[in-house]
């Protein structure tokens, strides 16, 4: 293996050397199930004495073996793919190209084992085991790195399988159970297990069904990639594994430790998108999607960062609350526009990725996989990503609430780990947004993992009411406009000015009563010191208040410095900023930064303050109305218990 910057490379001999051994798996080989039942799978269809219980097999795969040699029976790979067209004696182009997919993952695994046996030492511990020459003070040594080998070229054939049948999934889709004959011995017993399992489901999903056969094998790999990173974590002996990346050049495949492989491209949008003169109102929030639609661009693809994520002013989550109706659904087809846009002419690959309520499974553990595998495709490196969560309030539950259901809660932890766990990476690629009506039924702690908070609360004034108006008339019409400049009220840097000096002062009554006490006893909020006491009080009246909301404050504050928009002919004219060297993009993003101002921290804390006590406010109220609706439902039930008596 070579090393090219933070990657290395597999190369193609080494790889090619394995090519042997896998073919001889997919051909044939016995296996005995030691943890799954052996029923499993569709029976084999009765057959006359002395009739052969297999197909004739003909391959037509490039580079296969076709003559007929004796095997053992068993598992045989190559003949539970060719049953899957009802016995047509030439392979279809698909079940070809299954099968070179197939060797081709099981070689890179293979290869990819045998590097980290030589890395680890495993290697020349197998070479005296099998001289009977192991030190007995190395067995224990010997058998975990056996089991981390296993876990490692389980994960990588599954990646790597996935990767490559990722353009021939079609339209069907397959549910499967769980991997059971998951052996970790050895990787070569680990692998026979596995690929005994997947000749299985073939055989009872898609035999004489070709369009169910890549599904199925998809689905596989999705279900084996998720239980040996689970197995994996917490395991020193996959560290080196874990935290390395390798590059497959041929097959433009990254493997990441145990991070799934995702294609680069996101599909075609359908999504209807909006201009920024189509979002009446809402002047903060989209004036911070704007500004961020062009953070996202100053990703640089080479370094795998942002220069505004190292420079301390990105956003990666952000709530965006408000009533039904106020434009929280624009403000997404405006910033998915933006993005979109911007990566066409940049030649970037974008992904966007929506969470909704028809993720939550009944099957147990089924939600969190949906959710982990919404986050890492949005996480991918390889691609500028934009994920949202509608409706959060209903798709995440509260901790410790006997209403929400185990897939939500399964869906918070998820997102509790992915947006600032220990694990957390933010590369500055991609953002997320959550997003709902009722943010004060979002569970406390996950809420405050959203950094930054837009208040989507539609149009206000008199003037955003008449363009609103005038926009959704349209022109088909002869009602004359009046007495009105129209949008000249949405004119974005007049109306962002005005909506944060709004925030000099807080707005919540709670926050308006701390703001007072404070400041009559300690004066303008103009040192470090004074606005440290202001917090302290914000936190004795919440107790939820706590070192994230700081966090989250002075993030909203340097996002402020940041306090400019990335001039428009940058994104339509790429070489002028889009394809520089990040060390040039963050020279230029500097150039343009402003000073922090105590005014800008006094509008933040106000700003994040003010929405902490508007959902609390919200929280106690919604949870006293139900409490007095179900005391009134104790005394009609008294009232009628003592009627019913008498």
């Amino acid at each position: 293996m070579s090393v090219t910057g933070d990657q290395m490379e597999l190369r193609e001999e080494e790889i090619a050397t394995h090519y042997e051994a896998a073919l001889a798996m997919l051909d044939g080989f016995d296996h005995a199930p030691r943890i799954a039942s052996g029923d499993g799978g569709a029976p084999a269809p009765e057959r006359s004495p002395g009739i052969g219980s297999r197909r004739r097999f003909r391959s037509t795969t490039p580079g296969l073996v076709t003559r007929r040699t004796e095997r053992p029976e068993g598992v045989h790979l190559i003949e539970a793919v060719a049953a899957c067209d009802d016995d047509d004696p030439l392979m279809s182009t698909r079940q070809a190209a299954v099968l070179q997919a197939l060797r081709r993952a099981l070689a890179i695994a293979l290869a990819l084992g045998e590097g980290y046996g030589e890395a680890t030492g495993l290697a020349d511990l197998k070479r005296k085991n099998l001289q009977g020459a192991l030190p007995p003070d190395r067995k224990t040594d010997f058998g975990e790195l056996l089991t981390a080998e296993a876990l490692i070229v389980l994960h990588a054939f599954a990646n790597a399988l996935s990767w490559l049948l990722a353009d021939h999934q079609g339209e069907a889709s397959v549910e499967l159970g769980d991997v059971e004959e998951f052996l970790t011995d050895n990787a070569q017993l680990a692998l026979h297990g596995v690929l005994w399992q997947l000749e299985r489901d073939l055989t009872a999903r898609a035999t004489g069904d070709e369009e169910k056969l890549v599904p199925t094998i998809i689905a596989f790999a999705e279900l084996l990639m998720e239980k040996a990173a689970r197995r994996a974590e917490g395991m020193a002996r996959t560290t080196p594994f874990a935290s390395a990346s390798w590059r497959v050049e041929a097959d433009d495949l990254t493997i990441q430790g145990f991070t799934p492989a995702r294609k680069a491209g996101g599909g075609t949008l359908t999504m209807q998108f909006k201009k920024p003169n189509e979002v009446v109102g809402n002047h903060i929030a989209k004036y911070q999607a704007m500004k961020l639609a062009k953070m996202l661009m100053a990703y640089d693809f080479d370094r795998r960062l942002n220069p505004f994520a190292e420079l301390g002013g990105f956003i990666f989550t952000f709530m965006g609350d408000g009533a039904p109706g106020t434009g929280k659904t624009t403000l997404i087809q405006m910033m998915a526009g933006l993005v979109n846009e911007y990566c066409q002419v940049a030649g970037y690959p974008f992904r966007y990725q929506n969470f909704g309520i028809d993720n939550i499974d009944s099957y147990q553990g089924k939600s969190g996989q949906n959710a982990k595998a919404f986050v890492q495709t949005v996480l991918d490196p390889s691609v500028i990503g934009f994920g949202t969560i509608d409706d959060i309030d209903q798709i995440a539950g509260k901790r410790g609430d006997r209403q929400s259901s185990a897939g939500q809660q399964e869906v918070t932890a998820v997102f509790m780990e992915a947006f600032a766990g220990a694990n957390t990476v933010v590369r500055g690629n991609c953002t997320f947004g959550m997003f709902s009506n009722f943010p004060e039924n979002v569970d406390d702690a996950l809420r405050q993992r959203a950094g930054a908070r837009f208040l989507v609360d539609g149009p206000q004034t008199r003037e955003d009411y008449i363009d609103i108006l005038a926009l959704l008339m349209g022109r088909n019409h002869d009602v004359p406009l009046g007495d009105h400049e129209l949008y000249a009220a949405q004119e974005i840097k007049r109306a962002v000015a005005a909506s944060f000096e709004a925030h000099e002062s807080p707005k919540e009554a709670g926050l308006v009563e701390v703001y007072d006490r404070v400041a009559d006893r300690i004066g303008a909020l103009d040192t470090i010191a004074k606005l440290g006491t202001y917090l302290k009080a914000i936190q004795e009246a919440d107790p939820r208040f706590t070192g994230r909301a700081i966090k989250n404050i002075t993030d909203a504050v340097k996002v402020r410095a940041m306090d400019f928009e990335l001039p428009d002919e940058w994104m339509e004219q790429p070489d002028l900023f889009l394809f520089k060297s990040y060390d040039e993009k963050k020279a230029m993003i500097a150039d343009l930064r402003q000073p922090i101002t105590v005014d800008m921290v006094i509008q933040e804390i106000n700003r994040y303050a003010d929405s902490e006590f508007r959902y609390a406010d919200k929280s106690d109220e919604v949870a006293i109305e139900a409490m007095v609706r179900d005391f009134g439902r104790q005394e009609e039930a008294k009232k009628r218990y003592l009627e019913g008596k008498g």
